[in-house]
């Protein structure tokens, strides 16, 4: 009985559909918590930590800005090769 306590009740939900504004909201939660606005969803805390809600709100505003001005070369030739590496060892490790 005690080993049925440390599964996961979560692990064979599926996950909502990965678009922009998912995304952005999953994004937006996450500062949220950080914030203290929200509780943790994994501990059930509510607590500010500064830095963690700085970098989710710069994360969403270096968004805003590449979305508004694009990417440089370097920078979408770099997101094709990362997205490309990932995509690989997805395939790779989802196919055994």
């Amino acid at each position: 009985m005690a080993d049925k306590c440390k599964e996961n009740p979560m692990k064979d939900m599926p996950l909502p559909e990965m678009t922009f504004t998912t995304f952005i909201y999953s994004l937006s939660s996450s500062a949220m918590v950080a914030l203290g606005e929200a509780p943790d969803p994994s501990t059930g805390k509510v607590e500010f930590v500064p830095h963690l809600a700085k970098h989710t709100i710069d994360v969403l505003g270096m968004l805003q800005d590449k979305i508004e001005n694009g990417l440089s070369e370097e920078e979408g030739k770099l997101l094709c090769d990362i997205l490309y590496n990932l995509r690989m060892a997805y395939v790779n490790k989802a196919g055994k």
